[in-house]
């Protein structure tokens, strides 16, 4: 089954380290004025970003309001750590979210990454191999109880025993984004029970080698990758003239320093022509969601001209 067509998406992953939901619903709300498509947060208590003290609203909580208090754009998690909630409990607050949306809800699920919560909480931390396998399993779990059950299924991680979920998603089919690049295990799982495959953007080449790993995987366990949707996630700074871009990546290089994290997720400093060009690469691969990062303090110039002037120019994309 194709989710969404061929239509290209365009994003905003917008994050929850505000010190006040207020900052998070007026991003929200934005959004939705200036067309975006698409609006996610993460699924971090404590990011490691945002320094051990640092504000962090809860991702499914916050989903919801959010949720509540916008009426069009979809609004999705990218990604539910598998290690935080048994998949029973993610699939029934998914299903939950779904019907507060009105049905516009995409469920991110990851085999979790980096997260001071591990520590500052006492929260199990498996070996990435034990993620992968927890990740597969709940896969099926969600699958299973969005169907609404009666749902049996005996994993080494997960067990459910005649379990029903009512209600049911208002979605025949609530959307299931993996998030995740791995070649040998992740990408197989990717093409096992993904609807939306989302990535860092990277570079055009990287991407190409993932693109077509994706699709042997897919070719063995008979599904045809072209059921599977191609999301990136990326950051820009965004000007009228490359001159101001740069100046305002000079102070964000002041801000955070250049050893970062957030650098690699840049993909240009520029123009939105410049944007365009740099992200042209990435549709001819197949991707038909684009995904701007805009955590805070949030970059509404970058957030304003991304709309009017890259979007279209990305949605006027013809298909294949």
């Amino acid at each position: 089954m194709r989710i969404h067509g061929d239509a290209v998406r365009v994003g905003v992953h917008s994050g929850q380290q505000y010190p006040a939901f207020a900052e998070a619903l007026e991003l929200w709300q934005t959004a939705e004025e200036l067309g975006y498509d698409w609006v996610s947060l993460f699924d971090h208590f404590r990011p490691p970003m945002g320094g051990p003290a640092g504000p962090c609203f809860e991702g499914m909580s916050l989903l919801a309001a959010l949720a509540a208090r916008t009426s069009r754009i979809r609004c999705a998690v990218l990604v539910s750590a598998v290690t935080w909630r048994h998949p029973a409990l993610a699939a029934a607050t998914a299903a939950t979210i779904d019907h507060v949306s009105d049905g516009r809800l995409e469920f991110g699920m990851g085999a979790a990454g980096a997260d001071l919560a591990y520590g500052q909480y006492g929260i199990d931390f498996p070996g990435a191999g034990t993620r992968l396998d927890m990740l597969d399993e709940a896969c099926q779990v969600l699958r299973a109880l969005w169907a609404g059950g009666p749902a049996t299924f005996a994993g080494k991680h997960f067990q459910l025993a005649d379990a029903h979920l009512a209600p049911r998603p208002l979605q025949q089919r609530l959307p299931l984004v993996i998030g995740g690049e791995g070649e040998r295990r992740m990408l197989r799982i990717v093409a096992e029970h993904a609807d939306i495959w989302n990535t860092l953007a990277g570079t055009p080449d990287t991407y190409r080698r993932k693109v077509r790993k994706l699709a042997e995987h897919a070719a063995a366990v008979g599904r045809d990758p072209g059921t599977i949707r191609q999301s990136v996630t990326f950051r820009a700074i965004l000007a009228e003239d490359e001159r101001q871009a740069l100046e305002r990546k000079e102070r964000l290089l002041e801000r955070v320093g250049p050893d970062s994290p957030v650098w690699p997720e840049y993909l240009v400093f520029g123009t939105p022509e410049q944007c365009v060009e740099r992200l042209r690469p990435y549709l001819e691969l197949g991707v038909r969601d684009f995904l701007l990062g805009a955590r805070p303090p949030v970059d509404w110039q970058t957030l304003e001209l991304f709309a009017r002037h890259v979007a279209p120019e990305l949605r006027a994309h013809p298909a294949g």
